[in-house]
């Protein structure tokens, strides 16, 4: 849970806004490298995708059409096997929700993933108690004032494997006081299915969805 009362005010220093910035212009402001499949080239098989895509990141089935799935589409077993695991991720997964976005918001940002981190600073507040101003801690990550040091690890523990591919025995044992075996099981996948989404966001420069900024979302 969060630990409000050891939050402080978080001054993100200059120059990883910039950072953050300037790939967004990298991002987005170049032509994407993939263009999406014309919905009339839609297979039922595909159609069927799109509704479980829908369901997992929980938009409304007769709302918007991510130009990210439409891509996708383009290989449709590859975008088949991606959302099925999504759909156990995402739609039944062991972790909580709060755990499972505090982690994918840090995988996001480390990867400076405006599609990623915009989506899932929307799914955060939509889905779940994280506030913007524990949005704007998981930029600085888990040395941030103010985490339960169960919130702190899960942000160490991303950390850890993105920088080491694995997850340290200090950090395990704070994790095994809240999780159990499943649970503890889940998160390196969790956190490999969302680092390969953000290297694949990336590297298509898929655009983002109406309404979103990128990695200034908070």
């Amino acid at each position: 849970m969060p630990n409000d009362s050891a939050a402080a005010k978080i001054t993100i220093a200059p120059e990883i806004l910039a950072r953050a910035a300037a790939r967004d212009a990298n991002v987005q402001g170049k032509d994407r490298r993939v263009e999406p499949l014309p919905e009339e080239a839609w297979t039922p098989e595909m159609q069927v995708i799109n509704t479980d895509m829908k369901t997992a990141a929980g938009i409304p089935q007769n709302g918007y059409m991510p130009e990210f799935f439409a891509i996708m589409l383009r290989h449709p077993k590859l975008f088949r096997g991606h959302s099925d695991l999504a759909m156990v991720l995402m739609g039944g997964g062991a972790l909580p929700v709060r755990d499972r976005e505090l982690a994918v918001l840090r995988i996001g940002w480390l990867s400076q993933a405006p599609y990623e981190w915009n989506a899932h600073v929307d799914m955060a507040k939509r889905m779940t108690n994280i506030t913007a101003e524990e949005i704007e801690r998981t930029i600085i990550g888990s040395t941030a004032p103010g985490w339960s040091a169960h919130d702190a690890a899960i942000l160490r523990a991303v950390e850890e494997m993105i920088s080491d591919a694995m997850i340290t025995d200090e950090t395990w044992a704070t994790l095994i006081k809240s999780w159990d075996e499943p649970q503890l099981l889940e998160f390196p996948i969790l956190v490999g299915q969302y680092l390969g989404v953000a290297f694949l966001q990336n590297s298509i420069r898929a655009r983002l969805m109406p309404g979103h900024v990128g990695l200034s979302a908070r």
